[in-house]
Parts: C-alpha cells; sequence; structure tokens
C-alpha cells in the first residue's frame, strides 16, 4: 500500500490547485481522489490486467475532458499555466508507461499510447515512444509506417525515408511498408514541386530568383541529396546543365522509380505489383508522373518471376482501360488488352480462365457509350 500512498501524494498538488481555480469541488475532488485509489489499488495487485490500466486512463481522460469544458466555460484559460493544467494529461501518460513496464510486448499497447500523444500534440514524446517501440518489435511494419508518417507531419522526408528503409531491410517480405514507401516519394516529389515554385526555381534550370538550385534539392539534408544522385546516374551533379537534368529525372519519378524497382527484386509477387499500383493510380500526382512511373511498374511486372501468371498478365493488359476510356478509345483499349492476353494464352490453364472471364466480362456489356463491345470479339474463343 506503500505505492498507493506515493501516488495519492502526488495528486494533492493538482488537486488543490483545481479547487483554488473553482474547475472542480471540494466535494468533487474528494471522490476523484477516492476514484484514483481504487485504480491504484488494483494496480499494486501481483497479477495486475491490461484493462485495469486502460481504464484508469480512460477514466482520466474523461476528468480532463471535463477540466477543459469547465475550464472554457469560465474562460479563465488565459493566465499563465498552472499545474492543473497539465497534470491530468501526464497522469494519463504515466498510466501508459506503467503499463508498458509490464507488458512491454502487447503491440496494442504502444499504439495506443502514441495515438494519446498524438491527440495531445506531445510530437517530442511521440517521436520516442516510437523509437522505443521499434527497439522492442523491429518486425512490426506498422510501427514503421506511423513513424514515417508522424515525422511526415512535420516535413521531415529525411527522417521519414530513413525510418521506412529501415523497416524494409528488416521486413522485405511487407507489402504495406513498400507501399508506404512509395507514397512517401510520391509526396517528396510534390512537396519539392512546391518548394521549387515558391523559390523561383525552374525545373529547366532557369532560375527566377537567386537561390542556389543544388541547396534546394538537397534540402539541407545530405542523405536526400546521395539518394537523388544516386538515382539519376554517377555523372549526374546538382549543378549547372547535369543539374537540369537531375531536377527533371527527380519530377519524372526517378525516385520512385528506383523504389518499385527495389521492391520486384526483393518481393515479386502479383500482390505486391497490384498494391503499388493501386497506391501510384490513387496519388493525386501529374499526368506525365504518373504515366511514366506506372510504364515503369509494367516493365518490371513484366521482367519479374511472376509476370507469366495470369493476375500479372491481366494487370499489365488492362492499362489501355484505365480511366474509363469512351467511345473509339474504348473500342481501341479492349483490341489492345485483348492482344496482350492473346500473346500469352499459352501459358497455362489459369490464364486461359482468366482470358475466358475477360471475354464474358466485355461481350456481357452491350453496348458502353455508344460502341457495341460485342461486336469487337472476334477473336476470343467461345464467345
Amino acid at each position: 500500500m506503500e505505492r498507493v500512498q506515493f501516488q495519492q501524494e502526488q495528486m494533492l498538488a493538482e488537486l488543490k490547485d483545481l479547487v483554488e481555480r473553482n474547475i472542480f469541488t471540494k466535494k468533487e475532488t474528494k471522490q476523484i481522489m477516492k476514484n484514483r485509489t481504487a485504480y491504484e489499488t488494483t494496480l499494486v495487485r501481483r497479477v495486475a490486467k491490461k484493462s485495469d490500466y486502460l481504464r484508469y486512463a480512460a477514466y482520466e481522460m474523461g476528468l480532463e475532458q471535463l477540466r477543459r469544458k469547465r475550464v472554457e466555460r469560465q474562460g479563465s484559460g488565459h493566465g499563465p499555466p498552472t499545474i492543473s493544467d497539465y497534470a491530468l494529461v501526464r497522469r494519463q501518460f504515466q498510466i501508459f508507461e506503467r503499463a508498458l513496464k509490464r507488458f512491454n510486448s502487447d503491440v496494442g499497447l504502444w499504439l495506443q499510447y502514441i495515438q494519446l500523444a498524438k491527440k495531445e500534440g506531445a510530437r517530442a514524446l511521440v517521436g520516442r515512444i516510437t523509437a522505443r517501440a521499434l527497439q522492442v518489435h523491429p518486425d512490426k511494419p506498422g510501427l514503421y509506417i506511423i513513424a514515417a508518417s508522424h515525422e511526415l507531419d512535420y516535413n521531415s522526408h529525411s527522417a521519414a525515408r530513413a525510418l521506412l528503409q529501415r523497416g524494409i531491410r528488416l521486413n522485405r517480405d511487407s507489402v504495406e511498408i513498400w507501399r508506404e514507401y512509395v507514397r512517401m516519394e510520391l509526396g517528396f516529389i510534390e512537396s519539392l514541386q512546391r518548394r521549387w515554385e515558391v523559390l523561383g526555381i525552374g525545373i529547366e534550370g532557369k532560375d527566377q530568383g537567386t537561390v542556389d538550385p543544388s541547396e534546394d534539392i538537397m534540402g539541407g539534408d545530405p542523405e536526400i541529396g546521395e539518394g537523388v544522385l544516386e538515382t539519376v546516374g554517377p555523372q549526374a551533379t546538382l549543378e549547372g546543365d547535369t543539374g537540369t537534368v537531375a531536377r527533371r529525372e527527380i519530377m519524372k519519378g526517378a525516385i520512385v522509380k528506383s523504389v518499385i524497382t527495389s521492391a520486384a527484386e526483393a518481393l515479386p509477387t502479383v500482390e505486391l505489383f497490384e498494391t503499388l499500383y493501386k497506391a501510384v493510380e490513387e496519388y493525386p500526382s501529374g499526368a506525365e508522373v504518373r504515366e511514366g512511373i506506372l510504364a515503369h511498374l509494367y516493365g518490371e511486372v513484366r521482367k519479374s518471376a511472376v509476370g507469366k501468371e495470369a493476375a500479372a498478365i491481366r494487370l499489365v493488359a488492362m492499362r489501355s482501360l484505365r480511366g474509363g476510356p469512351k467511345g473509339a478509345e474504348l473500342v481501341e483499349g479492349i483490341k489492345h488488352a485483348n492482344e496482350e492476353i492473346l500473346g500469352h494464352i499459352t501459358d497455362g490453364a489459369a490464364v486461359v480462365a482468366m482470358y475466358r472471364d475477360f471475354v464474358e466480362d466485355w461481350c456481357a456489356r452491350a453496348s458502353v457509350d455508344g460502341a457495341v463491345v460485342s461486336g469487337l470479339c472476334l477473336d476470343c474463343y467461345g464467345c
């Protein structure tokens, strides 16, 4: 019970401040003390449960919400901060810290702690929690993604890149982390483009201001510069004409293409290619960038070990039908897809079955935007 008594003593200052500021009454603070004592008693048991910690934390969260509402209603939140302004949130953090000492292997508990820290705007704490969580669970891709997302929220692309690369080294068979890596690099292109526009740096090297292009590409981080140089080529530098080449290639998605190539070498599966396709297709990039990256992705599909599987063949063949073409474009798209699949028709029964489904699907559409689809199936089998 000494631990319980110690925790009670730690509560006195904040409860006194709450009463003095008329946020809670003396009667309410006595009830708070009683409830906390009950929760603390359950935590000092020999076999404490995770649910005991979570209930305690939920109680403190509700108490903090009530405090904030009362402070807002009183209009007394503009003065100098006092202990009661942060004590309840700090107690929530302490409860999770105590819980993690007992349940260090519980990933869900780490995630809840991270969410709480994010909710309270504790940026530095979020970074420390994710770093600790990754030390305990280096085989959990989701933690790397959360950590990288946190860094991206504060425009730290280099830190996010380093985290995802570390996660990939330890979890090369994770489709999820490869997808997030591609998304992150797509976001880097967009952010770089916006920065160059603001700074007056032209992609073709015609700088409208006095800013040094090489400094902007580096972004103050040598790791980004090195990664760009490795991707664009060993002969490229970030000055003069070759700097223009580097900028142009970056904006065309050279880094993203390099990531896709690495992913294809590490995890050549249809699931990976389909996931990366959706990631690139759904990201709001420019049409030229998207088409260039997807063309590279299709090339990697063809070269991979699964390039002759039915699902991979269909993924590449359907490229001509992306975006919902109409009229003559639809007719031409179906023709190209049909020819693409027919070229692999001898690759196995699975391809034949996929082709049959493709034919039946389009033949079932009597008319699309005025084009009679059934009339396109002259070379189809069994239509």
